[in-house]
């Protein structure tokens, strides 16, 4: 019995990846099999002496490491360090290629806060089917913060890994990177898994590793548990919930208190029957004639995905939940240089499967969507005007989520992030810093960490560049200039409002190309969009001491 039945009995005993610590890591990515089926055995993607997945990196922050990756795959491939904050030459992008049979050896300071981190392949066009196949592993950052606190850190006894893995294998049991009747669970690799937590607090530290699904993580009973950290660090105070809604590329640490239950069982689970139908996992869209299918039997419905057995308390257990965690202090608006607005978009709205587009563009690596100059702070909006959710990932940098559709987001999601999920319809607003590293030739990368959206062209690509931040006059949301109509397809008028006054207007995409650039004292401005590239523009307008910008969408 597989991990796909939702009621199923546990019968694996959790592998817990090995773990490299130290300042020199080697990591050889080979070609393996398992048998998750039946019949055939499953080809996989291993690293070191595993079959599927790869060690766990012990970091500490502050450290000089030296990394080796050899590609023993068979097929170019790249490696990146999913929240790591290092150089654009170490992030292990599309453009940091390795190919077979070579290594790549990147060296950086570690800097990021303890918490959870991941690494696995960004090569492009073929993420998911390199990730999914197991070529992927944990990373642990420690820091002196977190060394300080009263927190369970023995790993593997109360300090648990939990990479959560779904997928779909074909008849002959191979893995689909595009299958969306991803029924198969893996936890750690292993299916039917059952793990021994001893009877005290314990942490968790949660992995959503999928290709597309979101989980809705919870326990047998509702059982309260306490989230600690979220993406890259420590929140302020645990939070007390029951749920935790991860999506694809999202960790968070929690901790369980199971003192007391010696001898009982519960289940991690996803109550995927909670998810609004629109995220991966909840209820299946009806789907248009000639689509593939995403009637997976676990959507819209609550599994069990890891039995835990409680067991005896160590001889030295964590039996208290600190009240306090970190000091961090999220950006604010006022330090703001400046604004981007990223709106998600398909060829129309019965499209399930993709392709999906930024700013209707598909990702072209001679193309950079951004150019930023080093230590700027930024507010992205994000509108997820597609039918599917998305789960957005930046690199580099973490973020804090202002608002969700104008309002502030749940306490488990004010803390440092690099992955958001975006529900269709709605508006979410980020803040960020790029600090530290300016490289005005290497690009770092932003996407769906649905990675058959990401492999389809569901990504962009900026530059942090040298220089001070730049500061560009605050949305007004149109309040000085009308536009008619926006989006536009032939031609679009603006409406100045400057009464007879002289105004400059300039007309940009959002990597900063002029389109159009006059100075006229006329109240009214046609212009002829038809053969701009489709995609959103910046309208500016600036008559006197006044500005004002609006954003235009050409289709």
């Amino acid at each position: 019995m597989l991990g796909y039945a939702h009621n199923c009995i546990a019968q694996h005993q959790l592998y817990i990846p090995d773990t490299l610590s130290g300042n020199t890591f080697n990591l050889t990515a080979h070609k393996d099999s398992v048998q998750l089926k039946p019949g055939k055995f499953t080809q996989t993607y291993g690293i070191n002496n595993n079959a599927y997945l790869g060690p766990t990196l012990l970091l500490k922050k502050g450290d000089s490491i030296n990394l080796t990756v050899n590609n023993q795959i068979g097929d170019t491939t790249t490696m990146h360090w999913h929240g790591l904050h290092v150089a654009p030459k170490n992030d292990g992008g599309p453009f940091s290629m390795i190919m077979p049979g070579m290594s790549w050896s990147p060296s950086f300071v570690v800097r990021n806060n303890a918490a959870s981190y991941w690494y696995h392949p960004h090569m492009m066009g073929k993420t998911a089917a390199q990730a999914i196949k197991g070529d992927a592993g944990f990373i642990i950052v420690r820091d002196n913060i977190e060394s300080a606190l009263t927190l369970p850190r023995t790993y593997g006894i109360d300090d648990i890994p939990v990479i959560v893995q779904s997928f779909e294998l074909d008849t002959n049991n191979q893995f689909m990177p595009k299958g969306m009747v991803d029924s198969i669970i893996l936890v750690n690799g292993t299916d039917s898994p059952y793990v021994n937590m001893p009877a005290q607090v314990v942490r968790m530290r949660l992995l959503n590793a999928s290709g597309e699904r979101t989980f809705n993580f919870g326990f047998t009973a509702n059982r309260p548990f306490r989230i600690i950290a979220s993406d890259n660090g420590l929140l302020q105070a645990p939070v007390y919930t029951t749920r935790i809604r991860m999506a694809p590329g999202e960790r968070y640490e929690i901790l369980l208190d199971l003192t007391g239950l010696n001898g009982q069982m519960l289940y991690l689970m996803s109550y995927a029957s909670e998810l609004p139908m629109g995220v991966q996992g909840g209820p299946t869209m009806p789907m248009p004639a000639g689509s593939p299918p995403m009637n997976s039997p676990l959507n819209g419905i609550d599994f069990n995905i890891l039995q835990i057995n409680v067991t005896t308390p160590t001889s030295s257990p964590v039996t208290t939940i600190p009240t306090s965690l970190a000091v961090d202090t999220p950006l604010t608006e006022s330090l703001l240089h400046t604004s981007r607005s990223i709106n998600m978009t398909a060829d129309s709205m019965m499209v399930m499967d993709g392709p999906f587009y930024f700013n209707h563009n598909l990702f072209d690596m001679m193309r950079i969507d951004y150019r930023i100059p080093v230590n700027n702070v930024e507010v992205w909006t994000l509108l997820d005007s597609t039918m599917v959710a998305h789960p957005f990932h930046l690199h580099d940098v973490h973020f804090y989520i202002l608002d969700r559709n104008g309002n502030p987001p749940p306490a488990y999601e004010r803390g440092r992030k690099d992955v958001l999920l975006i529900e269709p319809n709605e508006t979410v607003r980020f803040i960020a810093q790029f600090t530290d590293f300016a490289d005005t030739t290497t690009p770092y990368m932003y996407h769906c960490h649905i990675l058959m959206h990401e492999d389809d062209g569901m990504m962009g690509q900026f530059i942090v560049t040298p220089g001070n931040p730049i500061s560009v006059p605050t949305f007004d949301g149109g309040k000085g200039i009308d536009l008619f109509p926006n989006p536009a397809r032939q031609t679009v008028t603006i409406k100045t409002n400057v009464n007879g006054d002289e105004a400059h207007i300039t007309v940009t995409d959002l990597t900063g190309r002029v389109f159009f650039d006059t100075i006229t004292v006329q109240d009214l401005i046609s212009l002829n969009v038809a053969d701009w590239p489709r995609g959103m523009y910046l309208i500016n307008v600036t008559s006197g001491t006044s500005v004002t910008v609006r954003k235009l969408v050409v289709q």
